[in-house]
């Protein structure tokens, strides 16, 4: 089952987009009132540019730490991660960031939202702002508040303010785990759909090891903490997957799904 980054896919080479995502060696520390607590020992990968993987492992593994280090927020303790085979040493200007929790400015409208960065940035298109919004299917909804949108309506918006940074890397932190069943699957279809279109490096950060295999190129699963890559395998699923329940349906997403649980009942994940 281990993989060095191995991919099944029909998206061409030449289509993907992004930048490369390289760990040698990291680990992270965190100070505790007993001393330095190890989060990540010795976490070495190779991500290709436009590869979407998904990081899988039990609560506490260091999975998100793991992301926030690629990301420029937590300082490594040691190792070295290079993005687009340049060393990261600050906060990752390439990569930008989907947390869990709903991060929308509650007094600004959709449309203003999605905004925020390119004011940020200086380089406001409206016009581009409004085409996000559409491609995540939020056409006529440009004025609406968050409180006037469902939760599912409330991620898209996030999604097209992400994109509106034009990462070459997007991180995303469990960032349909606060919805309903239903509403998960249609966002999960719908950021498939988009990444289609433009597929970018993504690292995911899931518990949910059918989210994992319905989404991802390759998995990692990391083992309890200290946060180790215990498993590196690719998805066998062709793109694009096509309706979600269709892969459900394959023999080998039973088998692959089985033998995920069974990597994270040995990597801790009990």
């Amino acid at each position: 089952m281990t993989s060095q980054g191995a991919v099944s896919t029909t998206v061409a080479d030449s289509a993907r987009t992004g930048a490369g995502v390289h760990s040698e060696g990291v680990c992270v520390d965190f100070p505790t009132a007993e001393g330095e607590l190890r989060v990540l020992e010795d976490v070495s990968v190779s991500i290709p540019a436009g590869q979407f993987v998904s990081l899988l492992g039990p609560s506490g593994c260091g999975k998100s730490t793991f992301l926030n280090a690629v990301a420029g927020l937590v300082p490594i303790s040691a190792g070295e991660i290079e993005v687009g085979g340049s060393p990261l040493t600050g906060i990752n200007g390439r990569a930008g960031y989907m947390f869990q929790e709903d991060t929308l400015l509650p007094w600004a409208s959709a449309l203003d939202n999605v905004l925020l960065p390119m004011r940020v940035s200086r380089q406001v298109d409206v016009a581009q702002a409004t085409r996000l919004l559409d491609l995540v299917g939020l056409t006529g909804f440009e004025q609406r508040k968050p409180r006037e949108l469902s939760g599912g309506m409330r991620k898209r918006v996030q999604f097209a303010r992400l994109l509106a940074q034009d990462p070459e890397i997007i991180l995303m932190d469990e960032p349909f785990g606060a919805l309903d069943a239903l509403t998960k699957i249609v966002m999960q279809q719908e950021l498939l759909r988009v990444w289609d279109l433009e597929p970018k490096t993504v690292l995911f950060v899931t518990h949910d090891p059918s989210e994992a295999i319905l989404l991802s190129d390759r998995i990692l699963i990391f083992s309890a903490r200290p946060g180790r890559i215990a498993t590196d395998c690719a998805v066998p699923f062709e793109r694009p997957r096509g309706e979600l329940s269709e892969t459900m349906r394959l023999p080998e997403y039973r088998e692959l799904y089985d033998e995920l649980l069974h990597q994270l009942m040995s990597s801790g994940g009990h």
